[in-house]
């Protein structure tokens, strides 16, 4: 198996999946869209991993390889590629299938649990979350289903968390991935973000228990192998 992904910021990057692709011999390698790196094509991978950043799905002006990278997730989708979006990732997936990415009505940072949809406890990832496990989120937007996928997961903050689009296609609004290391270095570079608000948590809060960054990374192992079989 090959997994290609896509980078828009130093400080989002693969996190504990990078340990679980290394650790099934899958080879991996990337595009850091902020340095300037070309994009691939559907024929070089067979997974394609989509991460977060602080920009918006609709921020095409100013950022050059948005365009390109919206043709790249389509081509990829109708080539049958898996493809996982998580946060930014998982809107720019929202924007190239046909739905809207807008403000959510209040920012959600933080650990709070997410919670399977009736259709999400029919779905083989979505049965995952059924005892509604605490996950760390970081985003202000939110995304609209699209027509024809699967609405998985929710939160109180936030109603849209999850979709599935076919067997292949895998939108999570929220972070399994970051690792404690990871974590700290978002703190340090949106530190403007975590201005008080109903749902959302101080730096001390988001940093300070190493057992849910190991919690998510049991439950992203399991997430993947259920996606990714």
């Amino acid at each position: 198996m090959r997994v290609h992904y896509l980078s828009h910021v130093p400080f989002e990057q693969l996190g504990a999946m990078e340990t679980w692709f290394q650790e099934r011999d899958i080879s991996i390698r990337h595009s850091l869209l902020f340095a300037g790196d070309a994009l691939p094509a559907p024929a070089d991978f067979d997974v394609l991993v989509v991460m977060g950043g602080p920009m918006g799905a609709d921020d095409d002006p100013r950022f050059p390889w948005m365009s390109a990278e919206k043709a790249l997730i389509r081509e990829s989708i109708a080539a049958g590629k898996k493809v996982l979006g998580i946060c930014l990732g998982a809107q720019l997936i929202a924007r190239v299938l046909g739905a809207p990415v807008s403000s959510n009505p209040e920012r959600e940072i933080g650990w709070f649990p997410v919670y399977p949809t009736p259709a999400g406890k029919n779905d083989s990832v979505g049965r995952l979350f059924a005892d509604a496990p605490t996950v760390l989120h970081w985003h202000g937007d939110t995304f609209a289903i699209p027509n024809g996928a699967v609405h998985l997961l929710e939160s109180e903050g936030c109603r849209n968390q999850a979709f599935r689009y076919g067997d292949n296609v895998l939108a999570l609004q929220f972070h399994l991935e970051l690792e404690n290391g990871n974590a700290q270095a978002l703190c340090d570079a949106c530190p403007e973000d975590l201005t008080p608000g109903r749902w959302v948590e101080s730096r001390e809060a988001l940093l300070g228990d190493p057992q849910r960054f190991e919690d998510a990374r049991q439950l992203l192992g399991r997430m993947l192998s259920a996606f990714l079989g």
